[in-house]
């Protein structure tokens, strides 16, 4: 959940100790109202009852309701059943640090880390659909390389909505990064071309490019952004290092069926899940994980630099129930 370092900066084991203690403080403060809206429903079922086929009716139905999704709230109730009967659970207070401990086994299925640099330049690639957070997500993620003493260059690849390349513009001198952009209108492929080039060329660490997220033309967008994403590999000789799905947390089911459209268009390699703190219905983070079956690398909890974190499976579900004791 402490960043993983990627690019020199060094600190001392205490600094890390305070730092993880804090963001595990940010996490729980985030994830509040998930706590409140959907946790706490878990622990009113599952207080003074007996394990039976109607209390495991009544947590499907909890969590789909917590935007699980169907399909994870009935595989997560099905591990459950299955537990029960194995050891023999009649209490259904266990149920519940059960139910944890199935939540942290489907999120680590696939790494969480963002994959640490082979080669320079790093390269992300950042999709979605607009209003989801996607040019904070990349100036949150310039300023983490920045403070690791990484040189960075941001590519404004989002040459169609209005202001996105004046947005992405503000963030950068904000930042203190370089920016690549063309005009407005530009072929967002050209500006990518230019932007690997211009990283090489000028030997940076990072480069993280931003692109459109126009859903009302999806034939255009899924074209588009293969074409950017064939480009930056030919330049690179090489796969981009990710391609992270950007989602607002608030977005509920509707995040899904965001993913497997960017999914026909790019190879993603995880996701980074935006505006955590806002939401009371964080099971899209187990819905996402299993039904995408793609990593949570990054989660926002709040507006600050340091409130997009690395996704840490097990701080979250703690951070939902409380101190977690794993077993297995």
């Amino acid at each position: 959940m402490v960043w993983k370092r990627m690019f020199g900066a060094k600190s001392s084991p205490e600094d890390l100790e305070r730092e993880k203690k804090g963001l595990l403080q940010k996490l729980r403060l985030g994830l509040e109202k998930t706590k409140q809206g959907f946790i706490q429903k878990v622990d009113d079922l599952t207080s003074g009852r007996r394990v039976d086929e109607n209390l495991f009716q009544e947590l499907e139905e909890v969590l789909i309701q917590g935007d699980c999704g169907v399909n994870t709230a009935l595989y997560l109730v099905e591990q459950l059943r299955a537990r029960s009967r194995e050891e023999k659970v009649t209490d259904a207070s266990q149920l519940k640090k059960m139910l944890a401990e199935e939540m942290v086994r489907l999120l680590e299925r696939k790494p969480t880390d963002l994959k640490m640099p082979t080669e320079k330049p790093y390269v992300i690639m950042m999709v979605g659909v607009n209003g989801v957070g996607k040019t904070t997500t990349i100036a949150k993620l310039a300023h983490r390389f920045k403070q690791e003493k990484a040189k960075v260059i941001l590519a404004a690849g989002d040459t169609f909505r209005a202001g996105a390349v004046e947005q992405l513009e503000v963030w950068a001198n904000r930042i203190g990064v370089e920016l690549v952009a063309h005009q407005a209108g530009s072929d967002p492929a050209a500006v990518a071309f230019d932007a690997v080039n211009a990283a090489k060329a000028r030997d940076s660490d990072v480069l993280i490019l931003d692109t459109a997220g126009r859903l009302q033309t999806k034939v255009n967008l899924m074209t588009e952004l293969g074409k950017v994403q064939r480009v930056v590999a030919r330049e690179l000789g090489r796969d981009l290092d990710e391609i992270l799905l950007v989602v607002d947390a608030g977005t509920g089911q509707n995040a899904l069926s965001q993913g497997k459209l960017f999914q026909e268009a790019v190879s993603l390699t995880g996701v980074a899940l935006t505006k955590l703190d806002g939401t009371a219905k964080g099971g899209i983070v187990l819905a996402l994980a299993n039904e995408l079956d793609l990593a949570v690398k990054l989660v926002g909890v709040g507006e600050q630099y340091d409130d997009l974190q690395d996704f840490d499976p097990e701080a979250f579900v703690q951070a939902l129930f409380a101190p977690l004791n794993r077993s297995g």
